[in-house]
């Protein structure tokens, strides 16, 4: 018989005892006793009814006199033997850990007894001579208890404060008249069933990692479980509060962190997000009650995902709601959360949670790929900002589909575009994706642009190895992301450059759309940055901030609320926009706007200059998509287009894509082939819509020649 058995057991027959001893208070109010014979079994904690063997109540009939004074002396001795066993009884438990004094012991009896011996109600009828108030009252208790206390009856009280009992007061009921009913999770708890109250599980969620243990956790993941274990240790002996702050934008991370500070301590770990919790005051101290007396009965602690309901830090109405739950839940708390949240005192401390170093996402791919690692760890973990979860599954789904003979390099791009696929849901969301389909032939820029560009695209793919091969991360706090800002008219080719870049990379590109991100409302902004970098920190992405300038303007001084709040958004961009790990792009018309506080964390700033006419020729010459036989791609059919005529047209290389494909739409509707007409009918148009003056001597028709095509 094992220790559970045998406490179970013990606990049944003191139950019995205590439930003997209640009929005979009970019945003594009565004048009568209990049928004297075989006491029905309690119920079972594995049993449909009352009774474990079916069997049904025993009748009451008065006894003879004598047999009341031997069983009332039984009664009190048997309890007082299954009491001295260690550990003792569930309810002396219970009223050692909530501070019930005897008659709060007593009345909770009482009310318990109801659903645990069907004779009991008929009792409580016969007690309080009327047999239609067959349930417990708190007038039935100061008769039949020794030593009643009116303060039981108070809110503050063990019994109403705990929700050990329930109170049904109808209309003008007197209270002390009123019918009592236990609590169905105290019950359960009396008979040896402990498991968290039902009415808590829709407020709970399953955690997103399955807790692996010291093993599964990123060393300096580790560390910080570690750190925070012995907080709480300290906190303990203090006898303060234990509320653990877990900062940073893993929640994964954070996750696994609390589970293994869970398993240190002996906890069952719980996860409660923020959102879920009831906005009503009364509600939420209900709430909070319920998850305090919890944490007297069962060895739990609680995760509370409060990222999703960060705003700023400030002193709101969820804030004040989540500040005054984890203050009253009563239980540990390791609380989710961006950045340190104000109002939860002193006794809150703050630990980062960071993703793993590259160098343990690397491994980690060594460890996921075994055989087939090759040279993946290096170029994904220099890419890719992932968790361990995140590596080991897309590993295992790659390596489950290969096939035999399959060659690396098709591993290798399955792993690719599984990392891809991994990033982008958070960001679709947040930001328009753009198919890069530009090339470096596409793009015709001067040598020095040009020479830029490929220093972007070579940095971005060598980060790994100078960060981390060559030990700069460890002389560097921030700025190990890299910002370019490409500054030129409209039309120039600063978004094609950023689709080359994304293309020779093979990286998602996403332009950030400014009207989904600016807000009229103060501190909104900041939020939408803030979810669109968090969002791009998996890596994988290159973002594109189109017209910069709006966003990145120069500070101005301040001379009412709206110029003080317009700096700290510009400000909160220059913190984020240097913390930020991976490509950002500026792309603006107005580089004289931007504050020059930008300029200096640029890594890059590269001006593409209005083309010129070796460079509107090579774009001309390019405009119009050429036929391929050898893959089978059909072109554009033109005739007779002068090249050296279409240079003199001063147009950017937008502008000119704009004139060539308009000049394909009209040559589809003549049914004709695109020709120099159609060229400059579209010229034409287009020089209108740019408000530029139409001049003649560019739009001369040659006499004969021309270049064909």
């Amino acid at each position: 018989m094992n220790d559970l058995t045998k406490w179970q057991e013990n606990n049944d027959c003191y139950l019995a005892a205590a439930l003997a001893w209640l009929r005979l208070r009970l019945a003594g109010q009565t004048k009568t006793t209990p049928a004297v014979g075989p006491e029905p079994p309690t119920k079972d904690a594995s049993s449909p009814g009352w009774f474990g063997n079916g069997r049904q109540p025993v009748a009451e009939s008065p006894q003879p006199a004598g047999s009341e004074i031997d069983d009332a002396e039984k009664a009190p001795m048997a309890m007082n033997e299954a009491a001295k066993t260690d550990p003792p009884p569930a309810l002396l438990i219970l009223v050692q850990r909530l501070g019930l004094s005897r008659f709060e012991q007593d009345i909770l009896l009482l009310c318990a007894a109801m659903e645990l011996d069907p004779r009991i109600p008929a009792l409580c009828g016969q007690a309080q001579n009327d047999p239609a108030r067959p349930y417990p009252t708190f007038a039935l208790a100061f008769t039949i208890f020794d030593d009643p206390s009116w303060d039981a009856l108070s809110a503050d009280r063990p019994l109403r404060y705990w929700r050990l009992i329930e109170i049904n007061q109808p209309g003008a009921t007197p209270l002390t008249m009123s019918a009592l009913r236990a609590d169905e999770r105290i019950v359960n708890y009396l008979k040896g069933l402990n498991h968290l109250d039902d009415r808590l599980t829709p407020f709970l969620a399953p955690f997103e990692v399955s807790g692996e243990g010291e093993n599964g956790l990123a060393a300096s993941h580790c560390a910080v479980a570690e750190a925070v274990a012995h907080d709480i240790r300290l906190g303990e002996a203090a006898s303060r509060p234990p509320v653990v702050q877990l900062t940073g934008t893993d929640p994964v991370g954070k996750q696994e962190v609390a589970l293994q500070v869970f398993s240190s301590l002996g906890l069952q770990g719980f996860r409660l997000p923020g959102e879920l919790l009831p906005s009503n005051a009364g509600d939420l101290e209900t709430l909070a009650r319920l998850w305090h007396r919890e944490s007297t009965l069962l060895p739990l602690a609680l995760y509370v995902d409060a990222a999703e309901t960060e705003d700023g830090g400030g002193q709101t109405e969820d804030n004040r709601q989540l500040s005054r739950f984890v203050a009253r839940c009563g239980t540990l708390v390791l609380l989710d959360t961006r950045e340190p949240r104000p109002g939860l005192g002193l006794n809150a401390p703050s630990f980062g949670v960071d993703r793993p170093t590259p160098m343990e996402q690397q491994a980690a791919w060594k460890e996921a790929l075994a055989e087939e690692a090759g040279d993946n760890p290096d170029r994904l973990a220099g890419q890719f900002n992932l968790n361990l979860p995140a590596i080991r599954r897309i590993a295992s789904a790659a390596l489950a589909g290969i096939q035999k003979d399959e060659p690396h390099s098709a591993i290798a791009e399955r792993l690719w575009e599984a990392c891809l696929s991994r990033t982008r849901p958070r960001l679709d969301r947040l930001a328009q994706r753009i198919e890069p389909k530009a090339t470096w032939d596409d793009l015709v820029l001067p040598e020095e642009p040009l020479r830029l560009l490929h220093e972007i695209a070579a940095q971005v793919r060598q980060r790994g190895k100078v960060y981390d091969e060559w030990g700069f991360r460890r002389k560097m706090s921030r700025g190990f992301g890299i910002s370019a800002l490409f500054a030129g008219e409209s039309g120039t080719g600063k978004t094609m450059a950023a689709e080359v870049i994304a293309n020779e990379l093979r990286l998602d590109l996403y332009r950030i759309d400014l009207s989904a991100v600016v807000s009229k409302y103060i501190g909104e902004t900041e939020k939408n940055l803030r979810r669109v970098f968090d969002a791009a920190e998996d890596g994988g992405v290159i973002l594109l901030f189109d017209e910069a300038d709006a966003l990145f303007g120069k500070r101005s001084e301040v001379k009412d609320s709206h110029d003080r709040y317009a700096n700290i958004e510009i400000n909160y961009l220059l913190q984020r926009m240097e913390s930020f790990q991976g490509l950002a792009i500026l792309a603006t018309n107005m580089k004289s706007a931007l504050d020059q506080a930008f300029m200096r964390r640029l890594r890059f700033i590269v001006n593409i200059p209005f083309p010129g006419n070796a460079e509107r020729r090579l774009i001309w010459e390019g405009a119009f998509p050429r036929a391929d036989q050898a893959r089978e791609l059909p072109g554009t059919p033109v005739v007779d287009l002068d090249y050296e005529q279409l240079t003199r047209l001063n147009l950017a290389g937008g502008s000119i894509h704009n004139v060539a494909l308009n000049a394909a739409f009209l040559a589809a509707r003549a049914g004709s082939p695109v020709t120099m007409p159609l060229v400059f009918e579209a010229a034409c148009n287009e020089f209108r819509k740019l408000d530029k003056p139409v001049s003649k001597a560019d739009f001369i028709m040659p006499n004969s020649g021309g270049g064909k095509q």
